[in-house]
């Protein structure tokens, strides 16, 4: 990944995990089932599909479609896209198209705009562009067919037309100045209200009458951006929010004793140390895997859950999350807490004394009682832990430009594709800017790429706990969010997503 596009992709997850990752939707009562709001905490900076980011898809599914659908199991079907087949060494993915179907300006959706929209995608310099960095070609056979042609097999090349990589604009918009980024031209079951839209602060659909697909349950959607969690818990308790994603665990608490609301849990995200410098060319004690591993088991994971989230999640030791193929419910409590073993470990390799750990902390990640817990956990073991406070901007250019950091605390999804986790934290890359590796990720990474389902799945889980036994890694733990509502909507969680897909709410019955 060239040094634009990692920034770019860092740059989004930050600010999504500064908004803690989104939130879902909401409705008025006064407009009944008709209507449904959805309160976020976050925001696109533009409505181009070229510039979108999971956090924020709702907006973009609203307009827009993708070329396959994501079901809320994780599962795939048909949407733009009527069916799929890959050739035998899967390094060509075949694409049958829906007829009949049309962008917003009458446009006809065809093989030539499929093509158009991946080439521009993976040129936008967008957050997720990097997931079509194997797409070397788009072939269009006629307006029905399309063959993507991949430079390797990319085994989670169907989970990204499930997202931003598959969503389709009309081509004849791409070239109008803001354009797309204020006035989206897509296919999809809704169209922006402009008249009523308030770019920042609520962004107002309605019903596209000419839609092709299934008629979704409301006839009228409305995004308002909220500030805080305590504004949201507000307004579902007022009937101004029907339905919404609560990650704190102080608002979880908050609305238990409310019985008028009805609540869903999700585990999605993990939170723990991503450990970048494992080469030790910042901090040379990390070079040494004892060293890593003794930092796992300095760390309290039982009492930071409890204090710190309340006890809402569970602890890990693993960067696979239960989704995935590859992973390992052993591996969750691999890490005991054990701070005499931890010493003995740094004592073997050479750091009876301890070491210095100096880590950038944005408060907005690392609240005060995270950061007090593991400066004393690591005290404990002698090792002194220094946070250098940043705000967001400057996380992005020192931690990811200027690589000044051995490591960083963060709050990452943990997807349901084997692949997607391999790419975004093993494979070089934004949080693995050193480029660690070792025979053993070597030999297994291809085989999660190439090999068939079973070996794929044997070699994932491999590779889980090698990276788990190798210390790779510091997580401490999967935590709980809550969808919410105030019993007027259903809401459905999606696999993959912290956010529910836009196809996932419903009137309650």
């Amino acid at each position: 990944m060239n040094r634009t596009t990692r920034n770019g992709a860092v740059a989004a997850c930050v600010a999504a995990t500064l908004a803690l990752t989104g939130c879902t939707g909401s409705g008025t009562r006064s407009a009944g089932s008709s209507t449904l709001t959805i309160a976020t905490m976050t925001f696109p900076q533009s409505l181009d599909p070229a510039q979108a980011v999971g956090s924020a898809l709702p907006f973009f599914q609203a307009t827009y479609d993708t070329l396959v659908k994501r079901e809320p199991d994780g599962s795939f079907s048909p949407m733009l896209a009527t069916g799929w087949t890959y050739n035998d060494d899967r390094t060509e993915l075949g694409l049958t198209l829906r007829k009949d179907v049309k962008f917003a300006d009458g446009t006809a959706f065809d093989a030539a705009a499929v093509k158009a929209n991946m080439e521009r995608f993976k040129k936008g310099g967008g957050a997720d562009a990097k997931w079509l960095n194997d797409l070397e070609s788009v072939q269009v056979t006629d307006p029905t067919h399309v063959t993507l042609k991949l430079k390797q097999a990319n085994p989670a090349m169907l989970f990204y037309l499930s997202d931003a990589a598959g969503l389709m604009a009309n081509p004849a918009k791409f070239e109008e100045a803001d354009g797309l980024k204020t006035t989206p031209d897509g296919t999809g079951p809704y169209r922006l209200v402009k008249a009523r839209t308030t770019i920042g602060t609520k962004w107002v659909y309605e019903r596209n009458p000419d839609y092709w697909g299934e008629r979704l349950p409301y006839d009228n959607v409305t995004i308002s951006f909220f500030d805080n969690e305590t504004a949201i818990v507000n307004g579902l308790r007022t009937g101004q929010v029907n339905a919404a994603l609560l990650q704190s665990a102080d608002q979880q608490v908050s609305i238990e004793s409310d019985t008028r609301l009805k609540t869903a849990e999700q585990e999605f995200d993990f939170q723990g140390l991503l450990l970048f410098d494992r080469g030790g060319k910042l901090t040379p004690a990390l070079k040494d895997a004892r060293v890593r591993r003794a930092l796992n088991y300095a760390v309290d994971r039982e009492t930071m859950l409890k204090t710190i989230r309340q006890g809402r999640g569970e602890t890990t030791g693993q960067v696979f999350g239960p989704g995935t193929q590859g992973y390992d419910e052993r591996l969750d409590t691999y890490y005991s807490h054990d701070p005499a073993k931890a010493k003995a470990l740094l004592k073997e390799a050479g750091y009876a004394q301890g070491f210095t750990l100096k880590l950038p902390r944005i408060a907005a990640i690392v609240n005060d009682a995270l950061a007090t817990s593991l400066v004393t956990d690591f005290k404990a073991i002698g090792v002194k832990l220094v946070w250098e406070d940043l705000d967001g901007a400057s996380a992005v250019r020192k931690v990811f430009t200027d690589r000044a950091y051995s490591g960083m605390v963060m709050n990452i999804g943990q997807s349901s594709s084997d692949w997607v986790v391999v790419n975004e934290l093993v494979t070089p890359g934004a949080f693995n800017m050193f480029g660690t590796t070792d025979p053993t990720v070597r030999k297994l990474v291809p085989r999660v790429q190439t090999g068939t389902e079973e070996q794929a799945r044997q070699a994932a889980r491999a590779l889980n706990e090698h990276l788990v036994k190798e210390g790779w890694f510091v997580p401490f733990y999967r935590m709980t969010y809550l969808h919410v509502s105030d019993g007027t909507v259903k809401i459905t969680p999606q696999s993959g997503m912290a956010v529910p897909s836009i196809y996932n709410y419903a009137p309650a019955k």
